[in-house]
């Protein structure tokens, strides 16, 4: 007793397949869409660690040369300066404002130094980070963080913002990276720009937008950016080609390390030569740093995942083995569902090809002729056996394929009457 499949069982048995790939076609789309965002939004982000970044001599979007130049209009003196010594050399002599752009490049060990300037400095920090913070030994920590900066009004939290620079530039795109302190830390732009009082003043920007080339002028970043680097002081500008590496100093030394001006052949100070501008020599990022770190990481995981789902859904290892079918197909269904396939697939000739083979299958035992007889004696053959024209028998067995429906469903027809009149089947007996 054998047993039939029925529509109704294939149609239950294709709803769990149907129900999960509704699930997992949305599911991966929206993951596709989410690490393409993420993708993007890192690679659109500056990065601070790439020469030229708010280089003032850097001319690309992420750049500062528009910000010196609006700086230069106002009478600001703008030194440059590429070595972290320079900075303590020129800044040392008298009150500065000190813009640090990169403050991440610094090494932990030489940021205290900012602080001990002469009083009266301030120091601009660009999105410090909490390792920054530390070793400036200021009371903020860093707090909420958006996923792009946003233009806001200096009291966006509702409190008066105490820095007149702030107040007079108004809305300012600075709100990416929020810092949180005591009250008498100054607090602007809800937080986004932080002033901490003391014998060296320190300024925190959140972003780096009303600082570069690209951003400078929307909103009233330019007069934020200029008003907190400007003013009476001289603006000293650090511009770091590559991270500061840490000072050295012999271990058995008993003394802190301090450094030595470099002294020339008649013990004066020699000039230090100015450093080619980074901003000219070719340089190319290589694909391991063009992505920030998180995102191999998650390939890592994805390329894992991957794996995992390879090994189980190749959990059956070895040969196949034979096992009876549960169920009986009809031989009518098997032979509709291959035409609908030739069907859809417009292979005409192909359903010609199977159809004259099979027809030659059955005629070629019935009239004793090997299977490597010449076509045009089988066609000869046949229709003498047939009582037909030779030309019409060998059109049929080996002419071209059909290039329209109608016209195979003719030669279907023919050739199963040929084969019915020369070779019919058993069950139907024999009708010559």
């Amino acid at each position: 007793m054998t047993a039939t499949v029925t529509p109704a069982e294939t149609a239950t048995a294709a709803t769990p397949r149907r129900r999960r790939h509704r699930l997992l076609v949305p599911l991966g789309l929206a993951v596709l869409l989410i690490v393409t965002t993420l993708v993007l939004h890192a690679v659109d982000r500056p990065d601070t660690d790439e020469p030229g970044f708010l280089s003032p001599v850097a001319t690309d979007d992420d750049g500062g040369s528009r910000l010196a130049e609006a700086l230069r209009a106002q009478g600001v003196s703008v030194r440059r300066e590429t070595a972290f010594d320079g900075v303590l050399q020129t800044a040392g002599i008298a009150p500065s404002t000190v813009f640090v752009p990169a403050p991440g490049l610094v090494h932990p060990d030489l940021l205290d130094r900012l602080t001990a300037l002469p009083p009266g400095t301030r120091l601009v920090f660009v999105e410090p980070s909490p390792r920054v913070l530390a070793e400036l030994d200021t009371p903020v920590e860093p707090a909420a963080r958006r996923w792009a900066a946003r233009a806001v009004p200096p009291d966006a939290d509702g409190t008066p913002c105490p820095l007149p620079e702030a107040v007079r530039a108004g809305a300012a795109a600075i709100d990416l990276q929020r810092y949180a302190g005591p009250a008498e830390v100054g607090h602007c732009y809800g937080g986004a720009l932080l002033r901490v009082p003391g014998r060296v003043e320190v300024v925190l920007a959140g972003a780096s937008d009303p600082f570069r080339n690209d951003r400078i002028g929307e909103w009233g970043n330019e007069a934020l950016a200029t008003g907190l680097l400007g003013g009476n002081r001289p603006l000293v500008w650090l511009d770091l080609p590559e991270p500061v590496p840490a000072p050295t100093r012999p271990s058995w030394s008993p003394e802190p390390f301090t450094e030595e001006p470099a002294q020339g052949g008649d013990g004066e100070r020699s000039e230090r030569p100015d450093p080619p501008d980074r901003a000219d020599p070719p340089w190319e990022n290589p694909l391991w740093g063009a992505f920030p770190q998180w995102f191999w990481a998650l390939l890592a995981q994805l390329a894992l995942a991957g794996l995992l789902v390879v090994l189980w859904r190749a959990r059956r290892l070895g040969p196949p083995v034979s096992e009876p079918l549960p169920v009986t197909v009809r031989a009518a269904e098997t032979v509709r569902g291959r035409a609908r396939l030739y069907r859809r697939a417009g292979a005409r000739d192909t359903v010609a090809e199977t159809l004259r083979a099979a027809a030659l299958d059955r005629l070629l035992p019935r009239l004793n002729l090997p299977p490597d007889t010449p076509d045009d004696e089988v066609a000869a053959r046949i229709a003498e056996r047939a009582g037909a024209d030779p030309e019409r028998v060998a059109e049929l067995l080996y002419g071209p394929a059909p290039e329209k429906d109608r016209e195979l469903l003719e030669l279907a027809r023919e050739l199963d009457a040929l084969t019915r009149t020369l070779a019919p089947h058993p069950s139907e007996g024999d009708t010559r």
